[in-house]
């Protein structure tokens, strides 16, 4: 009833706090910011689906309701318990949620990386009081000294000095591996940084990553072998993340399983576009890692340590 048709929605971008999802409201018009744990909801103000969150109606009237989680695992950060659903901050620079015993925590602060450049040759983070991040200043110097700080990052060429509109052409395009993904099974994250780009400017990329399915069935190994090393589904699958499914489905390969004690790591990858579509109808693009081929080795991550492994450093190189 309180819906009107046509649609009409604020024409001014939608602003909401970190970790806050974008859902549509019931009468299917106009994207909101869903509504936390605890939090008053109703038609208009959903609640964060994408948390387990539902409106509850029975506790209070006149169409408002309450935002409550699925029955699910609390959390455990040292030595406080969070609830199911519940978002939290355990510093100024981090926000977290529980998530059925689990938590996730999204980074409040930026940790992008500034190379010298012509417009700032001396750039520098620093924090400043009452402020919970550090933010970058420019210092400046002399004429002379502000181009051979900027010229640590572009082509030696003594005979003219990078123009500010011609950053991209004489940039020395500087690219690290692809760190290990984040997680051993499931849906991960896997980073590098790049200063290929216009600015060129050192970056965090992110790709998204799966080294094999959580629940991917152990293949039985051949007479003679001890490893699987990259076996596919026997059927296409869509990959799924944070509430959305891929457009299109795919039959990738997967690191398998050895029976001698070793365990089995990406070696060869490349890195594709990737489509998904939210039940929302909203579509985004996101990398992901597509794995080619993977080696099988005694160097393995330990639980909870899979980013301080050396095992990430056999993988030789990522290809288009």
């Amino acid at each position: 009833q309180a819906c009107t048709y046509p649609c009409q929605c604020p024409s001014q971008p939608l602003q909401c706090p970190a970790g806050t999802s974008h859902v549509l409201d019931a009468c299917g018009c106009c994207k909101v910011c869903a509504r936390q744990l605890g939090e008053l909801c109703s038609l208009q103000k959903p609640c964060d689906h994408h948390k387990g969150l539902y409106c509850d109606f029975s506790k209070i009237h006149r169409g408002s309701g309450i935002c409550l989680a699925h029955e699910g695992a609390t959390c455990d950060l040292l030595g406080k318990i969070y609830h199911n659903g519940e978002s939290f901050q355990p510093t100024c620079k981090l926000q977290c949620i529980c998530m059925d015993g689990a938590i996730g925590c999204i980074p409040l602060c930026s940790d992008d990386l500034r190379l010298p450049s012509p417009e700032c040759p001396n750039p520098r983070r620093v924090k400043f009081r009452n402020k919970c991040c550090e933010e970058w200043i420019c210092e400046e110097g002399s004429e002379e000294n502000r181009f051979e700080t900027a010229m640590a990052v572009f082509r030696e060429d003594p005979a003219r000095k990078p123009e500010l509109n011609n950053l991209q052409e004489n940039c020395l395009v500087q690219t690290t591996e692809w760190s290990a993904c984040s997680k051993s099974c499931g849906m991960g994250i896997s980073a590098r940084v790049t200063n290929d780009n216009p600015q060129c400017r050192l970056e965090k990329e992110t790709r998204l990553c799966m080294v094999r399915p959580c629940d991917f069935p152990m293949e039985k190994t051949k007479k003679g072998k001890k490893c699987v090393r990259t076996p596919k589904p026997r059927q296409n699958l869509r990959f799924e993340f944070s509430g959305c499914t891929s457009t299109r489905s795919y039959r990738p390969k997967f690191c398998g399983s050895c029976t001698d004690g070793r365990c089995c790591t990406p070696y060869v990858t490349s890195t594709v576009e990737v489509e998904f579509r939210c039940p929302e109808g909203d579509f985004f693009q996101r990398k992901m890692m597509f794995i080619k081929m993977c080696s099988c080795h005694y160097d393995c991550p330990r639980d909870n340590d899979i980013f301080l492994a050396t095992y990430h450093r056999r993988m030789i190189g990522d290809h288009v």
